[in-house]
């Protein structure tokens, strides 16, 4: 039973995992997205967005505080010169795990995690939400009406004029029959 177990211990001693989450971790805020498996992504994941919220505040301390997990000074400057600035604006969520499929060796489930803020694909594609109240009657009914009622206008007065050439030509169908007939 795994009661009160918060922590997947990843099939690792605690400082071969620590070594290991510092290592993804410096490599996702160098590369912006790395491919792992699901469990590696969602341990990474519960030890980088503290070390990004804590990255918001550019203080000698927090910047000591966040080496001291990654051991690394360019990953430390990356983070707070660049990741931090984007994600200032957000209150956590920083990462997105996307599912890719199996591993073909062993079958293992594989992910790719990344930076939200520094997917250029998924930020140009979303278009912007609209925020309106909602009504009885549906979003485009409105306009819908208002081409239908002219579009109907210049249809009726189109099928008028094809009418009124159409009986005119009627009677002289009608006539030439007759004189053809006789």
């Amino acid at each position: 039973m795994r009661h009160g177990n918060k922590v997947n211990h990843l099939g690792r001693k605690s400082e071969h995992r620590k070594a290991m989450l510092s290592n993804m971790a410096n490599s996702l805020i160098e590369h912006k997205r790395i491919t792992t498996t699901v469990a590696k992504a969602k341990a990474l994941r519960g030890y980088v967005e503290p070390l990004i919220t804590k990255s918001k505040t550019d203080s000698t301390h927090s910047r000591r505080t966040v080496f001291s997990y990654l051991k690394n000074k360019e990953a430390v400057s990356t983070l707070f010169r660049d990741v931090a600035p984007k994600v200032a604006t957000r209150n956590g969520g920083y990462t997105r795990i996307i599912r890719l499929g199996f591993r073909l060796g062993d079958n293992a489930e594989m992910c790719m995690i990344e930076l939200v803020d520094f997917n250029e694909l998924m930020l140009t594609n979303a278009a912007p939400k609209k925020t309106t109240r909602r009504s009885r009657k549906p979003a485009g009914a409105k306009a819908t009406t208002e081409t239908t009622v002219e579009e109907v206008a210049t249809e009726e007065a189109a099928s008028e004029s094809t009418n009124e050439d159409t009986t005119t030509e009627a009677p002289e169908a009608s006539a030439e029959e007759t004189s053809t007939e006789e």
